[in-house]
């Protein structure tokens, strides 16, 4: 399927690897021009030249913090007027709440909830102007089956889903959809971090700990980050035009209900 968004412009958040990684890599496959920000310029510079030479895309980097309001000023001068937004930044780290203290919880929310929304803000007119423009907000599956240990990405994830419900309403009529990317256990190094710390927390091996999480899953398997890319490549897509304030879980069926 031709997705429809050839020479369109990209600005993906957090991409040097996992899962905004895969994401740049399925829009420059579809012919976007793709800027790719992290903090880390050396992984960046390897991500930027392979995609470059695995797909023939203008690719643009910048290494800079998109949770401050310098990073956001300095990728918005790098990608102007960007078609495409992927809004991806990491998750705060587990723990019990009793612990956490303010800036913990300001932490979390400036990455996970405020800065998506500055970011939104800065380009959604613009889009609206040219009759197209497609938002993804990279979130969590925690946002619809909480996971305890998580409480402050559960919690700012959630902020920005309840946000994005109501904006995206608006903006729909103009050809602008912002929807929401939930994943679950994807092969990236934050969950194998994770797995690694409960096999140390429990004493057991962490191959043996990647088996038992991998097999409790429905499908049987952790997800592979480019299954992930291709869908958000198709929420950038011209046919989801009508897609507008969706969560859109990926999960491997981990998460039980009928809605």
């Amino acid at each position: 399927m031709d997705l429809g968004i050839a020479g369109k412009k990209a600005l993906v958040c957090a991409a040097s690897k996992g899962l905004g990684k895969a994401c740049a890599v399925s829009l420059a496959r579809e012919g976007c021009a793709v800027t790719i920000l992290a903090r880390t310029p050396g992984p960046l510079e390897e991500t930027a030249a392979e995609i470059r030479r695995d797909t023939g895309a203008t690719v643009t980097t910048l290494a800079c913090d998109i949770t401050t309001e310098d990073g956001r000023t300095r990728a918005l001068a790098a990608c102007s007027e960007p078609d495409i937004l992927i809004n991806n930044a990491g998750g705060p780290p587990p723990g019990d709440f009793r612990d956490w203290q303010r800036d913990d919880w300001i932490r979390a929310v400036d990455a996970n909830m405020l800065t998506p929304i500055f970011l939104i803000k800065a380009t959604v007119d613009g889009m609206m102007e040219r009759k197209f423009g497609r938002v993804v907000n990279i979130t969590s599956a925690a946002v619809k089956s909480p996971i305890e240990v998580l409480g402050l990405s559960n919690g700012a994830r959630a902020g920005l889903t309840g946000f994005i419900a109501g904006l995206s309403r608006k903006t729909v009529r103009h050809n602008v959809t912002i929807n929401n990317l939930l994943p679950g256990p994807f092969e990236t190094d934050r969950m194998f971090g994770n797995v690694r710390l409960a096999a140390e927390k429990e004493g057991v091996p962490f191959d043996e700990m990647c088996k038992r999480r991998a097999a409790a899953n429905p499908s049987g398997r952790f997800g592979d980050p480019f299954e992930f890319g291709e869908m958000c490549a198709f929420l950038c897509s011209a046919q989801a035009g009508f897609m507008a304030g969706q969560n859109v879980l990926m999960d491997g069926g981990s998460f039980n209900s009928t809605m």
